[in-house]
Parts: structure tokens; C-alpha cells; sequence
């Protein structure tokens, strides 16, 4: 897409196009109605801080506008901002189509696709040796909500190596991290999980600090990454493979027990053992496990790495480094070993087709997780009996998956129907009974189920119930 002699004057400082990204990640990418000026746009965005420019793309030959602009601001942290607070609302009280806002990805990076939000919330940091985790987040809580934080540490010595992450909920409180924290903390984004080892992170951060960690073992710390992005400090290594072991990491944003990791990674044979770890700081689930013998664990790591448990929720499972290298050839011939065993354990035993191939077992994949103590299932009321009491229900992060819901609020008895609301974070039940629908509110408000927090409450009071509002399911 041509940006140049398509863009609107916009006035005051225009940067040049070698400072298009600079700071990285300041501009971000809109889609908007063809009918949107300029004014308009700088009037919606200038809140969020200083506007260097703004440029409208217009086709060439007609000049008219192609419903896609960029705005550049002078700080990441503004253009993230932005980018949260704008994205799916309506510019105009008279327009009905939202716009999109995308932080731009770099004109150097050879790529159109624009930055995911993932990629701008973990930042990587140069920390004293003897700083803890706590400490860590201690440091970096002032400018924003933390998910996690994580040092790294010396295999052999389990003795820090001065480098750490910290993710943030939000890009903006990751850019501001950056912008505002002391210098000697040399603050960079991390670089995302699909990136390749050899990466300008890696390159800064081995000329600064080659004589403190001279030929130390790679450390792989990070789930849902293919390499660390600081996975290799000694340059005699071959970079870009990714390190294999008989040991998993498993993360995942639900809760689990130690029977419930064995029950899935028990599905390859070799299983030695696995161990959930406990995080105080969050409701994530980490675990451990440990093979008998590589091929083992090289199979389960990309059989069950995405795997959906409890259903909607996908578990994260990487190799943990304990030194050992390996080539694509064996992966290949434990692949077809494991394979071989897991077809004939899997067609004598029925259980384990059902767990492997998409059908639901009680006692092996419960749906829902939680700690709190909820009644056996009942009943449904009939479709047509007159509602007594309705109930509304938020979600954070994200909805549950209706069967789940159905599941959770038929414990009380007397539900004639549970529903979500498109495009909302939000849900109704129906109840044909109001003590069913009190002992509803009683037991899940404020409690977390399947790692989603519920509030739960009265909606307004239930008139005659038509039909005329249509449930989109």
C-alpha cells in the first residue's frame, strides 16, 4: 500500500520517513468509513497526546479516501492508549460502523500484518543479580496491572543471570514501563514468541553483557515460546534450535490438579512424572512433567501443545533446557515411534479414543474448574414456563462457552434458559423459580469458574416475557 502523496497535510512537526517509527511502535493503523476527514480524526485522537501527523490513503486516481489512515504520535505509550481505548467505537454519534485501530507494524520489518497486542505487553530488563521476582514486580507494578514476572537463572547454579521479563495486561503500561523507568534497567520489548533467535534483543544484550555471563548453559524459562529470545548467550552454539528434554513446561489460564495434568499427558506412554507448581500472584495453572526417555516427551510436547482443556481453554507446553541438543532427524524417528505405541494403546482401549479424538469423559476432562462447592446438575424447565426471576451475568476476561453456563446455572434448579449476549462480555439467565435464582447469586458471584470471574446479579425486573428481543446464541 502506497503511503506517499496520499496523506493529508497535517500541519505542525511531520516526521521524516526514516522516523516513521521512531519511537517504535508510536503509529497506529486505522480503518475507518471513507467519509472521514482529517479534522475528525484529529479531533477523536489528539486526547491520547501529541499528533506528529496523520495520513489519510486516497487512491491514487480519484483521490478519494481508501477508509484507511495513520496517525503518528511522539510516545509508544500514547499511540497504545489510543489504540485500547478507540478500537470498535464510533467516531460520529452519527455512524454505525466502528472503527479498527492497530498499532502499525514497522515499514522495515517487510511485513503488512499489523502488531498484536501480545507482542507489546512483555518487556525485557537488566536487573541486579540479587533480585527476586518480588522485587521485580515490585519495581514495575507503578506503571500498570502485572500478569507475570519471570528471571532468568543459571541452569547448573540456579544463580540469576541479571535478565528478566515482566508482562503487562496492557500494551500502553508496558510502553510506559519502558518510557519511564530508570536507564539501567536498559528496558526493550521482548521480542514476540514466533521471532527468530537471532534477534536485535539478543544482539544488544550479548555485547552489554558477554563478560559477566560468558558460556553459561541456555535456559529456556518462557511457555508458549518456540526459542527464548535470550536462549543462547554462547556464540559457539548453533542458533535458532530449539532446545529438547525429557521435561515439559504446561501453562495454562485455568487452574489444575496434579491428577488432571496426569490424565492428559498420561495419553503418551514413558510418563515418569509431573508436578503442579502453585503461582501466588495469579489463577494461571503451571506444571511440570518428566518422561522416561526424549522421544516421549518430543511427541507429547507437539501432540498436546494447544490442546483445549477444559474445553475453550488451550494449554501451553514447552521444553524445559537441561542442556541437551537434538536435530530434526530425531524428532522425526521418536515422532514415528511414539506414534506407533500411542495407535496401538489408543485402538485397545476405548477410553483413551474418546480423550484423544474429541468425545468427553466425566471422570478425565471435567468442565468446569473451580473452588467453589456447586450442587449436582437438575433439570431444566420447560421453554414455556413463565419467568420468575432473570439474572445478569459479567465476565472477565472473556465469556464462557455456553454449554458451561448451562451446566453451571441448572445446578440451582428451575433455569429455563441461560443466553449471551453478542459481541458483550455479558449473559442473562431465566429462572422459573426466585429462591433457585438467589442460591445462583449466593454461590458464583465474585467466584472464578473455568478461569473466568463472574458477577453475578438481579437484572431488571422481569416483565411479561415476549419475544421481542432476538437472542443471538
Amino acid at each position: 500500500m502506497d503511503e506517499a502523496g496520499s496523506c493529508t497535510s497535517g500541519g505542525g512537526f511531520r516526521p521524516g520517513v526514516d522516523s516513521l517509527d521512531e519511537p517504535p511502535n508510536s503509529r497506529i493503523f486505522l480503518v475507518i468509513s471513507k467519509y472521514t476527514p482529517e479534522s475528525v480524526l484529529r479531533e477523536r485522537f489528539s486526547p491520547f497526546g501529541e499528533i506528529q501527523d496523520i495520513w489519510v490513503v486516497r487512491d491514487k486516481h480519484t483521490k478519494e479516501s481508501k477508509g484507511i489512515a495513520f496517525v503518528k504520535f511522539a510516545r509508544s505509550s500514547q499511540a497504545c492508549r489510543a489504540m485500547e481505548e478507540m478500537h470498535g467505537r464510533c467516531l460520529g454519534p452519527n455512524d454505525t460502523k466502528p472503527i479498527k485501530v492497530f498499532i502499525a507494524q514497522s515499514r522495515s520489518s517487510g511485513s503488512h500484518r499489523d502488531v498484536e497486542d501480545e507482542e507489546l505487553t512483555r518487556i525485557f530488563v537488566m536487573i541486579p543479580k540479587s533480585y527476586t521476582e518480588e522485587d521485580l514486580r515490585e519495581k514495575f507494578k507503578v506503571y500498570g496491572d502485572i500478569e507475570y514476572c519471570s528471571i532468568i537463572k543459571n541452569k547448573v547454579t540456579g544463580e540469576s543471570k541479571g535478565l528478566g521479563y515482566v508482562r503487562y495486561l496492557k500494551p500502553s503500561q508496558a510502553a510506559q514501563a519502558i518510557e519511564n523507568c530508570d536507564r539501567s534497567f536498559r528496558a526493550i520489548l521482548a521480542e514476540p514468541k514466533n521471532k527468530a533467535s537471532e534477534s536485535s534483543e539478543q544482539d544488544y544484550y550479548n555485547n552489554m553483557r558477554q563478560e559477566t555471563l560468558g558460556h553459561e548453559p541456555r535456559v529456556n524459562m518462557f511457555p508458549f515460546e518456540q526459542p527464548s529470545e535470550f536462549s543462547n548467550f554462547d556464540k559457539n552454539d548453533n542458533r535458532g534450535q530449539e532446545a529438547i528434554s525429557k521435561r515439559l513446561s504446561v501453562v495454562s489460564r485455568v487452574p489444575f490438579t496434579e491428577e488432571q495434568l496426569f490424565s492428559i499427558f498420561d495419553i503418551v506412554p514413558g510418563l515418569e512424572y509431573c508436578e503442579v507448581q502453585r503461582d501466588p500472584y495469579s489463577n494461571y495453572g503451571h506444571g511440570v512433567v518428566q518422561y522416561f526417555n526424549v522421544a516421549s516427551a518430543i511427541y507429547a510436547k507437539y501432540k498436546l501443545h494447544g490442546f483445549q482443556y477444559p474445553p475453550g481453554n488451550r494449554i501451553g507446553v514447552s521444553f524445559i533446557d537441561d542442556g541437551s541438543n537434538a536435530t530434526d532427524l530425531l524428532r522425526k524417528m521418536a515422532t514415528q515411534m511414539v506414534a506407533a505405541q500411542l495407535a496401538s494403546m489408543v485402538w485397545n482401549n476405548p477410553s483413551q479414543q474418546q480423550f484423544l479424538f474429541g468425545g468427553s469423559s466425566g471422570s478425565q476432562l471435567p468442565q468446569i474448574q473451580t473452588d467453589v462447592v456447586l450442587p449436582p446438575c437438575k433439570k431444566k424447565a420447560p421453554p414455556e414456563t413463565p419467568v420468575k426471576e432473570r439474572l445478569f451475568i459479567v465476565f472477565n476476561p472473556h465469556p464462557l462457552p455456553l454449554d458451561v453456563l448451562e451446566d453451571i446455572f441448572c445446578r440451582f434448579g428451575n433455569l429455563i434458559e441461560v443466553y449471551l449476549v453478542s459481541g458483550k462480555n455479558v449473559g442473562y439467565a431465566k429462572y422459573a423459580d426466585r429462591i433457585s435464582a438467589n442460591d445462583a447469586i449466593n454461590t458464583l458471584h465474585g467466584k472464578i469458574l473455568n478461569g473466568v470471574r463472574l458477577k453475578v446479579m438481579l437484572a431488571d425486573s422481569p416483565r411479561e416475557e415476549s419475544n421481542k428481543r432476538q437472542r443471538t446464541y
